[in-house]
């Protein structure tokens, strides 16, 4: 297990208000940090026992919770949307961060292949209707790998801008829990747990990718564009429907 990291040194030369900024992400990320072990602790081992899974993009930002909740107990499923459209470096960055973190039970979920012949035979789907296509390629996968699963833990946080500005830390819907514990973490706080813990970053994240998804469906963001802009773009879509009411 990863024990607590001491809080990080400041930088040579830096100034007071860089100082006391650094002080107080640092301390607002350990108390952030106990508040969501905490939360998942109850969840894992109190409340849903044996009964609670992580869905995990395996994307830019996913690499903390899947931390947490390794920390806590690595064999917790874990359940990857494999649509057949990620880029190359999200699957070889899925392998290595399960191994890093010592997770023992990561699904690849894959889409109905006879699903997916009768309604994109050609793979070409999302140009006419991305929600059809993460309808057949996420929205009813998920739907079927929760299945005997009474919650689901989610790495979504208020600051990803759009809907999930008014994210609530727990959820109740289609008969089961949905967890958030990092809700109302700042991104400040996020890379600064990144740092502590050491956790390996997406090979997208460094060529200036803040979110990932599907490749034919992300780009990167601009300078003051919220993180997930980089999603969809140029249509009024901002999520996949996994966190909506099925599309069909």
């Amino acid at each position: 297990m990863l024990d607590s990291p001491a809080p990080a040194a400041l930088p040579a030369g830096a100034t007071a208000t860089e100082g006391l900024r650094a002080r107080a992400v640092d301390i607002g990320g350990r108390q952030r940090r106990q508040a969501a072990l905490a939360l998942l602790r109850a969840v894992l081992k109190e409340e849903f026992p044996g009964r609670t899974a992580v869905v995990s993009s395996f994307g830019v930002e996913s690499a903390l919770i899947l931390s947490l909740v390794a920390e806590i107990d690595p064999a917790t499923p874990v359940v990857f949307l494999e649509t057949g459209k990620h880029f190359p470096e999200t699957l070889a960055y899925r392998d290595k961060l399960a191994r890093f973190l010592g997770l023992s039970d990561v699904r690849d979920i894959k889409p109905d292949a006879i699903e997916l012949a009768a309604n994109d035979p050609k793979g070409d789907l999302w140009q006419s209707s991305t929600d059809a296509c993460c309808g057949i390629r996420k929205v009813v996968p998920l739907s079927r790998a929760l299945s005997g699963f009474d919650a689901w833990i989610t790495g979504r946080k208020r600051v990803h801008g759009g809907e999930r500005t008014q994210l609530p830390l727990v959820e109740a819907t289609e008969g089961r829990f949905k967890i958030n514990p990092l809700v109302d973490w700042s991104a400040e706080e996020i890379a600064a747990e990144f740092r502590a813990r050491q956790l390996p970053l997406h090979p997208l994240a460094l060529q200036g990718y803040r979110s990932v998804g599907c490749a034919p469906c992300t780009r990167k963001t601009g300078d003051g564009e919220d993180a997930r802009a980089g999603r969809w773009a140029g249509t009024e879509k901002t999520e996949c429907g996994i966190h909506r009411a099925p599309w069909f």
